[in-house]
């Protein structure tokens, strides 16, 4: 089986140019691929780890992957698939997160003797030319055309700005300055992202004369994948000090049925035949051994061996034996949040994160989805004794230790 085929029955590979020619090339090892990352916040999270997956994957194989991080793109942001304009960042905020990521793609990516790259597209969008812009490559662009786009279209209702609407410009400049300056051959993106990635390899020959090799390919599914960590509690992060690993353990471990196969596929490294192999034979209660596999996977895949061994260990006693780990996600209170060694129980929750607020904490409560020390507590206006530690449990699968320093 070639790596080609692999990604196919792995699920990875929706729409592409060029087929037989992106095969060769990745077949070969002989592909200079990107994929774009804009620095949005501090930590990449969930929604990018199929991307951080292909490119591990693909950089096993001998190709050579390019992390372009969006120092330029992000001071505009990407309306394909926004409702509203994304707020505004600045240049500081975007230095930090740019950095931020570089650290955690090390993880991933091997940058090693030049066997991958991390590249900064405010390096030369930040200086380009206004008119210089318009005229060598503005003039590459149809606007009938980019109008067309359902990227677009879905905004034009709701109001689209001029600064957005030169994303598509700037990515697919983007590519054309991979391509001169890294011989970048290929990109990849998501399926939001096929129009203005078709926007780069026509601005290439358009440049450069149909002969010059610049290919595209989309991730089937990434719409699903940027879904992907958006939980009742924010996003699923990849920084531990944003999402403690037990927590990114518990995330994958309880994945719906539907999903743990496609996940398996799409995202660790075991055998695709062993991953077959179970779908064909795994059902009902069975799926939680694959659930396992993938939360231990994942986690060792991010944080190492040794914290995915503690997520497992843990999550095994608390839906084991109901009881308490060092392991669990812990939230440390001060004796000045205490009267008499007690606390408020929605106060509490808010503390520890299990709610945003008194009134969603409230809620949560009346709706008998909270319990203390596996005992269902309906009265928001309960006051909690923390003088010894006390778990709280959140419909089902959260838990959350609470001691006092």
């Amino acid at each position: 089986m070639t790596v080609f085929e692999e990604l196919k029955r792995r699920g990875l590979l929706a729409q592409l140019t060029d087929e037989d020619e992106i095969a060769e090339l990745i077949n070969a090892g002989k592909a200079t691929f990107y994929i774009g990352f804009d620095p949005t916040a501090d930590s990449l999270h969930v929604g990018h780890f199929m991307a951080l997956c292909l490119m591990k994957r693909l950089q096993m194989a001998g190709n050579k992957p390019i992390a372009l991080l969006g120092g330029g793109t992000g001071m505009i942001g990407d309306p394909s698939g926004k409702t509203d304009m994304r707020k505004m960042m600045t240049k500081e905020t975007i230095d930090h997160n740019v950095e931020c990521f570089k650290k955690q793609m090390s993880r991933f990516i091997d940058f090693s003797d030049g066997k991958a790259l991390v590249v900064n597209n405010a390096d030369w969008l930040l200086d380009l030319n206004y008119v210089d812009v318009l005229r060598e490559v503005g003039a590459c662009f149809s606007v009938n055309k980019m109008l067309t786009f359902e990227c677009y279209k879905q905004r034009m209702e709701r109001g689209l700005t001029f600064l957005e609407f030169n994303y598509m410009i700037m990515q697919s400049y983007d590519f054309y300055r991979l391509f001169q300056d890294y011989g970048c051959n290929m990109q990849f993106g998501g399926d939001d992202q096929w129009a203005n990635m078709l926007g780069g390899t026509e601005l290439i020959r358009k440049k450069l004369g149909k002969d010059a090799y610049a290919m595209t390919i989309t991730l089937l599914l990434n719409s699903e994948g940027k879904k992907m960590g958006k939980t009742e509690k924010g996003a699923v992060w990849l920084d531990p000090e944003k999402t403690s690993p037990y927590d990114f353990y518990q995330y994958w471990r309880n994945v719906s049925d539907a999903d743990v196969m496609k996940c398996l596929k799409m995202l660790t490294f075991l055998p695709i035949e062993q991953i077959e192999e179970m779908e064909r034979t795994m059902e009902g209660a069975q799926l939680n051994e694959a659930k396992e596999m993938l939360a231990f996977e994942l986690t060792n895949l991010v944080h190492g061996e040794e914290e995915a061994n503690k997520a497992q260990a843990a999550a095994k006693a608390v839906f084991g034996s109901g009881a308490s780990s060092e392991n669990m996600p812990t939230t440390v209170l001060l004796k000045d949040d205490l009267a008499d060694g007690k606390i408020g129980l929605l106060t509490l929750m808010v503390k520890a994160k299990l709610a945003a607020s008194n009134a969603e904490a409230r809620r949560l409560v009346q709706g008998g989805g909270v319990s203390v020390n596996d005992v269902k507590i309906t009265n928001p206006a309960e006051q909690i004794d923390v003088s010894k530690p006390v778990i709280i449990k959140k419909g089902k699968k959260v838990f959350h230790k609470i001691t006092v320093e």
